[in-house]
Protein backbone atom coordinates (compact mmCIF):
# COMPACT_ATOMS: atom_id res chain seq x y z
CA UNK A 1 0.00 0.00 0.00
CA UNK A 2 3.01 2.18 0.29
CA UNK A 3 5.80 2.74 -2.68
CA UNK A 4 9.05 3.18 -1.92
CA UNK A 5 11.94 4.81 -4.05
CA UNK A 6 15.62 5.44 -2.83
CA UNK A 7 18.30 8.17 -4.08
CA UNK A 8 21.09 10.00 -3.39
CA UNK A 9 23.11 7.06 -3.33
CA UNK A 10 26.98 7.37 -5.29
CA UNK A 11 30.64 7.27 -4.92
CA UNK A 12 32.55 9.29 -2.30
CA UNK A 13 36.17 9.63 -0.85
CA UNK A 14 36.58 8.39 3.06
CA UNK A 15 35.50 11.16 5.33
CA UNK A 16 32.84 12.28 3.04
CA UNK A 17 28.81 12.51 3.49
CA UNK A 18 26.20 11.61 1.47
CA UNK A 19 22.22 12.57 1.98
CA UNK A 20 20.08 9.22 1.12
CA UNK A 21 16.31 10.08 0.56
CA UNK A 22 13.23 8.29 0.49
CA UNK A 23 10.41 8.99 -1.84
CA UNK A 24 7.01 7.09 -0.61
CA UNK A 25 4.22 7.04 -2.36
CA UNK A 26 0.50 5.63 -1.69
CA UNK A 27 -1.03 5.71 1.80
CA UNK A 28 -0.32 8.44 4.04
CA UNK A 29 3.19 8.18 5.14
CA UNK A 30 3.29 8.88 8.61
CA UNK A 31 1.62 6.05 9.67
CA UNK A 32 4.76 4.08 8.91
CA UNK A 33 7.99 3.76 10.93
CA UNK A 34 11.14 3.89 8.60
CA UNK A 35 14.06 2.24 8.44
CA UNK A 36 17.00 2.27 6.91
CA UNK A 37 19.10 -0.98 5.93
CA UNK A 38 22.27 -1.85 4.05
CA UNK A 39 23.85 -4.78 2.67
CA UNK A 40 27.37 -5.39 1.25
CA UNK A 41 27.96 -8.03 -1.38
CA UNK A 42 28.31 -11.60 0.48
CA UNK A 43 26.71 -10.41 3.85
CA UNK A 44 23.56 -10.27 5.09
CA UNK A 45 21.14 -6.99 5.68
CA UNK A 46 21.69 -5.29 8.78
CA UNK A 47 20.28 -2.53 10.42
CA UNK A 48 20.95 0.87 10.00
CA UNK A 49 18.69 3.05 11.58
CA UNK A 50 15.12 3.76 12.46
CA UNK A 51 12.66 6.58 12.95
CA UNK A 52 9.25 6.74 14.74
CA UNK A 53 6.12 8.06 12.82
CA UNK A 54 6.63 11.48 14.56
CA UNK A 55 10.22 11.21 14.53
CA UNK A 56 10.22 11.16 17.93
CA UNK A 57 12.05 8.37 18.53
CA UNK A 58 15.35 7.20 16.86
CA UNK A 59 17.74 3.88 16.81
CA UNK A 60 20.80 3.49 15.03
CA UNK A 61 23.53 0.72 14.70
CA UNK A 62 26.36 1.36 16.35
CA UNK A 63 28.80 1.05 14.07
CA UNK A 64 27.13 4.22 12.80
CA UNK A 65 25.95 5.89 15.64
CA UNK A 66 27.27 9.36 15.89
CA UNK A 67 28.15 9.48 12.27
CA UNK A 68 24.70 9.00 10.59
CA UNK A 69 21.36 10.92 11.44
CA UNK A 70 17.81 9.57 10.36
CA UNK A 71 15.18 12.17 9.84
CA UNK A 72 11.82 12.52 8.14
CA UNK A 73 9.72 15.27 6.44
CA UNK A 74 5.97 13.72 6.60
CA UNK A 75 4.69 16.93 4.90
CA UNK A 76 6.55 15.77 1.80
CA UNK A 77 6.13 11.97 2.16
CA UNK A 78 10.41 11.77 2.35
CA UNK A 79 12.91 9.89 4.66
CA UNK A 80 16.23 10.81 4.99
CA UNK A 81 19.98 9.35 6.12
CA UNK A 82 22.53 11.78 6.23
CA UNK A 83 25.57 9.99 6.49
CA UNK A 84 28.96 12.07 7.99
CA UNK A 85 32.37 10.70 8.35
CA UNK A 86 31.84 7.74 5.78
CA UNK A 87 34.01 4.77 5.90
CA UNK A 88 34.99 2.33 3.31
CA UNK A 89 32.94 -0.08 5.34
CA UNK A 90 30.18 1.85 4.94
CA UNK A 91 29.82 0.74 1.26
CA UNK A 92 26.60 -1.14 0.42
CA UNK A 93 23.53 -1.18 -0.70
CA UNK A 94 20.92 1.11 0.78
CA UNK A 95 17.26 0.20 0.96
CA UNK A 96 14.51 1.92 2.83
CA UNK A 97 11.69 0.11 4.25
CA UNK A 98 8.08 1.17 5.83
CA UNK A 99 6.56 -0.35 8.90
CA UNK A 100 2.75 -0.96 9.92
CA UNK A 101 3.57 -1.99 13.34
CA UNK A 102 6.28 -1.16 15.81
CA UNK A 103 9.84 0.65 15.59
CA UNK A 104 12.10 -2.39 15.26
CA UNK A 105 15.68 -3.09 13.96
CA UNK A 106 14.18 -6.20 12.61
CA UNK A 107 13.93 -6.60 8.58
CA UNK A 108 11.12 -9.10 9.23
CA UNK A 109 9.06 -6.65 10.75
CA UNK A 110 9.27 -4.26 7.90
CA UNK A 111 5.98 -4.56 5.27
CA UNK A 112 7.48 -2.54 2.34
CA UNK A 113 10.87 -2.12 0.66
CA UNK A 114 12.47 0.32 -1.59
CA UNK A 115 14.75 -0.91 -4.81
CA UNK A 116 18.02 0.30 -3.10
CA UNK A 117 20.67 2.26 -3.54
CA UNK A 118 24.61 2.06 -3.76
CA UNK A 119 26.87 3.53 -1.80
CA UNK A 120 30.46 3.35 -2.53
CA UNK A 121 33.36 4.76 -0.21
CA UNK A 122 36.61 4.86 -1.73
CA UNK A 123 40.17 5.60 0.68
Amino acid sequence: QVQLVESGGGSVEAGGSLRLSCAASGRTFSSYVMGWFRQAPGKEREFVAVISRSGGITYYADSVKGRFTISRDNAKNTGYLQMNSLKTEDTAIYYCAASGSYVSKISATYDYWGQGTQVTVSS
